[in-house]
C-alpha cells in the first residue's frame, strides 16, 4: 500500500491510503460477514481510509440509513483497529422519514449538523469522527450558516476536518472564503473516473446540470489549489468497465467515449492488467492525483484494485490516457 497526507493544517491533517474502501453497502446489500472480510482484508493490505454516510444505505431497504455506520462501528469495536483507521463519514442527505429516494432530506443547518454528527459518533463508537463530510448541497441554508455549523464541529473537536461532496465548485470556494481563519474544507469527494460523462443534464439536487462529477472546472480548480484533496467516487463506474451486464450510464453515450476505451484497452495490453487496474493507476498518477473510493462485493474485486496501487504506468503510457497525444497547441 501506499499513502498520502489529506488537509495541510499541521493540527488536521490526515495520512492516509491511497485507496479507500467505500462501505456504502454494509449492512444492506453486503451482509455482515462479507464486510467484515472486506475491510478485514483492506487492512491486511494496508488500508487505512475507510468511506461511509449517516444515510447509507436507506434506498436498499426504505429506511432512513445508519445500517453501514453501525456495522463499521462494531467491526472497530471487535477488531481493535479504531488507532490505525482514518474514518470518513456524511451528513446532509439523511431523509426525514423512511424513503427511498432523496426528496426530503435533513440539509445543513447548524442544528441537524450538530445532532447529526452525535448520531453518528454513537452509531460508529467513536470519540471523533476523522473527516466528515457535507454530503449534498443544501440551497435551503445559507453558505455562512453552513460554514459556521461545521466549523463549530471541529473546533468543539468532534470532527477532525472537513470535506464536502457533491457541491458546484464556486459554492466551495465561496464556504472557503466565508471561513476565513476557522476550520473548512480540506478534501472534497466527486464523481470521477477516467471515462467522462456529460454534465449538461438537469438532475433532482440542480436544474443547472450535474452536480458531483469532477468535470474541466473541477480539476482545473484543484490543479490550482493543491491544498485540497480529491477523493474520487464510483471510479470504476459500478461494474461497467468490465461486466456486460453493467452497460455504462446514458451519460456516457457521446463520441469522446469510444476513443478513450480504445486507448484504455491498448494500455491493458501493454500491461497485463484489467481495465479496472489501469483506470485506478491512472487516476493515482494524474496530474491531479485522485483518491479512488472504491466498493466491492468480494474480497476477489477488493485484491484486484489492491493491486493496482503497484502497477506502474510508464510517462507514455500516462500521456496517452491523458489524450496529450490529441492535443494541438
Amino acid at each position: 500500500m501506499k499513502y498520502r497526507t489529506i488537509g495541510t493544517h499541521p493540527a488536521r491533517q490526515r495520512e492516509v491510503s491511497v485507496l479507500a474502501l467505500g462501505a456504502m453497502w454494509f449492512g444492506t446489500a453486503t451482509d455482515e460477514p462479507t464486510a467484515y472480510a472486506l475491510l478485514d482484508r483492506f487492512v491486511e493490505a494496508g488500508g487505512t481510509f475507510v468511506d461511509t454516510s449517516n444515510n447509507y444505505a436507506f434506498w436498499a431497504n426504505g429506511t432512513q440509513g445508519g445500517e453501514s455506520e453501525a456495522l463499521l462501528g462494531r467491526w472497530l469495536a471487535s477488531s481493535g483497529k479504531r488507532d490505525s483507521m482514518v474514518v470518513a463519514t456524511k451528513v446532509g442527505a439523511r431523509p426525514l422519514a423512511p424513503a427511498r429516494d432523496f426528496r426530503s432530506i435533513e440539509g445543513l443547518s447548524p442544528a441537524v449538523v450538530r445532532e447529526q454528527v452525535d448520531r453518528s459518533r454513537e452509531r460508529l463508537g467513536i470519540e471523533q469522527i476523522d473527516l466528515y463530510y457535507a454530503h449534498l448541497r443544501d440551497p435551503g441554508t445559507p453558505l455562512a450558516d453552513q460554514v459556521d455549523g461545521l466549523a463549530g464541529l471541529v473546533e468543539d473537536g468532534a470532527v477532525g476536518m472537513l470535506g464536502a461532496s457533491n457541491f458546484w465548485a464556486w459554492e466551495l470556494e465561496r464556504s472557503r472564503s466565508l471561513a476565513g481563519g476557522r476550520p473548512s474544507y480540506d478534501v472534497v469527494q466527486f464523481q470521477h473516473s477516467y471515462l467522462r460523462p456529460r454534465t449538461d443534464q438537469p438532475g433532482l439536487a440542480s436544474p443547472e446540470g450535474t452536480v458531483g462529477v469532477a468535470d474541466g472546472a473541477v480539476l482545473s480548480w484543484l490543479a490550482d489549489d493543491p491544498s485540497l484533496s480529491l477523493v474520487a467516487y464510483s471510479p470504476l463506474l459500478k461494474g461497467a468497465y468490465t461486466r456486460a451486464d453493467k452497460p455504462l450510464p446514458e451519460s456516457f453515450d457521446h463520441p469522446g467515449t469510444p476513443a478513450r476505451l480504445a486507448v484504455l484497452d491498448e494500455v491493458a495490453r501493454q500491461t497485463g492488467a484489467t481495465r479496472n487496474q489501469v483506470v485506478l493507476a491512472w487516476m493515482l498518477g494524474a496530474p491531479v492525483p485522485a483518491i479512488p473510493l472504491v466498493g466491492a462485493s468480494s474480497v476477489a474485486q477488493l485484491d484486484e484494485s489492491i493491486e493496482a496501487v503497484d502497477l506502474e504506468l510508464t510517462a507514455e503510457q500516462q500521456a496517452m490516457l491523458d489524450g496529450e497525444r490529441e492535443r494541438v497547441w
